[in-house]
């Protein structure tokens, strides 16, 4: 798996863009090297670009990832703004919304990349 971490032009978001398979173990090293890179940057908002990634793990692996992975790691930020962008054939990354949502962390998935970017851009406008 690779990730490459940039910030969008308007400089209002962190991009992560990913390619290859991910499971629980890469996944959490992303997010701690892309919230770390937020952080750097004072932004907590995070367009993960999965299009060309496939969610190979188990449901219980996804579920471990939300619940305990997630939480549990120092260097997670709890409030950040997360749109998950796939590809609109892609349903391997919807149950990671699902216990995302449930864990109380801000993760909404889109299959449209302007309807995610709008959605970092509104949650901008309601944090003001």
């Amino acid at each position: 798996m690779e990730v490459e971490l940039s910030v969008s032009e308007d400089g209002q978001y962190v991009l992560m863009v990913v390619v290859g398979d991910i499971d629980r173990a890469s996944a959490l090293k992303a997010n701690i090297e892309a919230h770390g890179y937020g952080r750097k940057l004072g932004l907590n908002k995070y367009l993960v670009d999965v299009t060309r990634s496939r969610n190979v793990e188990t449901p219980l692996g996804n579920y471990q990832f939300s619940y305990q992975d997630m939480k549990s790691t120092e260097e997670i930020d709890p409030l950040a703004i997360v749109a998950l962008l796939v590809a609109p054939d892609d349903h391997s990354h919807d149950f990671v919304e699902t216990v995302a949502r449930n864990t109380g962390l801000n993760v909404t998935l889109f299959r449209d990349r302007a309807e995610a970017i709008d959605h970092l851009r509104v949650e901008t406008t309601q944090l003001v």
